[in-house]
């Protein structure tokens, strides 16, 4: 089955919106005219108004164990703010399904894109140069987010406050110097516990 990209990136973005909306955030589109955000929305509460930034990113499959987002080095980028987040959908190539979502600050996307992508390319017992994609090509499959899945409720605290959901052997490996951190991340100074 060939999946058109740009169709595939619409009914995420489309879909997030709607999720928003129907939790009483008021989204906008930025119609790619924003590095980095592709949804701004503001909660509609009169003694909350809170401002945040989304990027969608849509991956498909044929089983949900199948999809995996590529996730590069703009990705992988420090947070520029406390309200930066991510919502990753998982979108079946049966389109009768509902799309599953998933709910991440941008320092933990960070985070498991360079934890994953370089246990995976130092894992003992790996033949020497048999694994040599760059960290450029990580990608992050759907296990890794699970504990994610539906917490639209993170949108409501900032990122230094939020629970670290991931899987707890990616504590271990941010600790070890064979896979650590991206540079410039704000979990190098101070690891949170999870």
């Amino acid at each position: 089955m060939v999946v058109d990209t740009k169709q595939t990136k619409t009914i995420g973005e489309h879909h997030v919106a709607a999720e928003l909306a129907r939790r009483g955030w008021a989204p906008a589109l930025t119609r790619d005219g924003l590095e980095r955000t592709d949804i701004l929305a503001v909660l509609t509460e009169p003694e909350n108004r809170r401002l945040v930034e989304i990027q969608v990113k849509t991956a498909r499959g044929g089983r949900w164990d199948s999809i995996s987002w590529p996730l590069g080095p703009k990705s992988q980028s420090p947070s520029q703010h406390e309200r930066e987040y991510f919502v990753m959908v998982a979108v079946p190539h049966d389109l009768t399904r509902a799309p599953r979502n998933f709910v991440v600050p941008r320092s933990h996307v960070a985070a498991a894109a360079w934890i994953e992508h370089m246990n995976w390319l130092t894992e003992p017992g790996i033949e020497p140069g048999k694994r040599n994609a760059p960290v450029e090509r990580s990608r992050v499959s759907l296990p890794t987010f699970v504990r994610y899945e539906d917490r639209w409720d993170l949108l409501l605290v900032d990122e230094a406050e939020a629970p670290v959901l991931l899987p707890g052997k990616y504590r271990e490996f941010a600790q070890e110097t064979r896979v650590g951190l991206p540079k410039g991340h704000a979990w190098r100074t101070m690891l949170p516990e999870w």
